[in-house]
């Protein structure tokens, strides 16, 4: 089976850096559909996004009316899909497109279904930044794991990569941020599917440069970490049931040497 990979990419007022990071996915020559989300910006992104559609033809520009967050941007973008293994790309360039490679490798080579970024183990560069962040950050993925029984080190990154059909299947209901718990704490219900973590680089951002997670978001997570692991059941978490997704597994388990050229 052919290796096609969508890359979806929430944006909001990324005027200083929207060009930059479209750019720089596109120079991975194996990105089959760049899904960006619009989430109502009032600056120049929307200007910007439909010059770059123009120049690239495998971007899909998805416009929000209202904005929304993060969350329901995404959850818009996983109805777009078209591809088989899908990227999910922020548009401030914490997260470096070179890193991609190796987010999808496991997938690429059949070990994984799902591939966390991990800020926080051994990686090539990271900015310093923020102390708290960082403990909060610890302590959530911490009690995360002692619901999901998954030894993660990084639960709040943005770099994740995942087979289609479990972002096609899942039932988002979370907002802001809340994505990354949510996805997390249902992915660990799929009995079976195999996750991976790999070093990734950070550059992150200060508030005065743009970074928009706040104090809130931190409390919402922990709400959503006991939301979504003990009163949320399989069912509600997808679509279809659990052995039906695991069988589209199969027909994305292989790419042989189709994603290596």
């Amino acid at each position: 089976m052919s290796f096609k990979l969508s890359i979806i990419m929430p944006a909001f007022n990324e005027e200083a850096t929207i060009e930059a990071i479209v750019r720089k996915v596109m120079k991975y020559n194996d990105v089959h559909q760049l899904i960006v989300i619009n989430d109502a910006s009032t600056d120049r992104t929307p200007e910007i996004l439909k010059s770059l559609a123009e120049e690239f033809h495998c971007i899909e520009v998805i416009h929000h009316l209202n904005n929304s967050g993060k969350t329901a941007a995404l959850k818009l973008g996983f109805t777009a899909i078209s591809g088989n293994v899908v990227v999910i790309q922020d548009a401030d360039l914490e997260y470096d497109p070179e890193d991609i490679p190796a987010l999808i490798g496991p997938i690429v080579k059949g070990l994984a279904d799902v591939v966390y970024g991990s800020r926080f183990r051994i990686r090539k560069v990271g900015r310093v930044m923020y102390f708290y962040h960082y403990l909060a950050n610890v302590m959530l993925t911490f009690i995360s794991n002692l619901f999901t029984n998954l030894n993660m080190t990084d639960i709040e990154t943005c770099y994740k990569a995942f087979k289609s059909p479990i972002l096609q299947n899942i039932t988002i209901t979370s907002k802001g941020f809340g994505i990354e718990i949510e996805l997390t704490a249902k992915i660990a219900k799929l009995k079976g599917v195999r996750v991976f973590e790999v070093p990734i680089s950070y550059y992150g951002r200060s508030y005065e440069e743009g970074k928009k997670i706040l104090i809130s978001d931190g409390m919402w997570a922990l709400w959503y970490i006991f939301k979504y692991n003990c009163f949320c059941s399989i069912k509600k978490s997808f679509s279809l049931p659990p052995q039906e997704i695991l069988k589209q597994f199969k027909n994305v388990n292989k790419f042989g040497s189709d994603a290596q050229k």
